[in-house]
């Protein structure tokens, strides 16, 4: 029918009913509007499930938000991209030449104050050493950063802070 659209469902029935009616359109069934248009089948489509709110309704990250999520939003907020794969590291990956990393949640096992989700020398030396064969420049988000803006320069860092430099929208 030519026709390129997009459905948003809430509940179950997206699954349940709306997934099956498709298909059947897609055969050629001729329910519907499909026997007078003339339909004959084809087509596809692609059916997606959202996750978990990472923003309240202020644009604050939600205090239970975990790692994945959010490294997932600033991976797609940075690159324009869906994140692939898991990451049990704070290095997200690479796109088109530029690093991304993220330090948040106790990601590297340490939830102190001042521990896995500041910028440091340490923490520097666990993004590289989960970026091993990635050498150009990183934009790293974290809580804070404690390396001074001439070490950023030299180690080819862009520091954002979360959640201010996190955008939600």
């Amino acid at each position: 029918m030519g026709r390129r659209w997009i459905g948003i469902e809430m509940g179950d029935h997206a699954a349940t009913h709306c997934v099956p009616r498709l298909r059947k359109v897609i055969e050629g069934e001729q329910g519907g509007i499909s026997e007078s248009v003339g339909w004959q089948g084809g087509g596809g489509f692609e059916f997606y499930r959202l996750g978990e709110a990472v923003f309240d309704e202020t644009g604050a990250i939600h205090s239970g938000i975990t790692f994945a999520p959010l490294a997932a939003h600033v991976w797609f907020a940075e690159t324009g991209k869906p994140m692939t794969g898991v990451h049990e590291g704070p290095f997200l990956g690479s796109h088109e030449g530029k690093g991304l990393a993220l330090l948040y949640n106790g990601i590297l096992g340490d939830k102190s104050v001042s521990g896995g989700n500041v910028l440091t020398r340490k923490t520097l030396g666990i993004i590289r050493a989960s970026a091993a064969t990635f050498s150009g420049p990183i934009t790293v988000y974290g809580e804070a950063c404690r390396l001074s803006p001439e070490t950023l320069k030299m180690e080819n860092l862009a520091f954002k802070q979360t959640p201010y430099d996190v955008r939600a929208r």
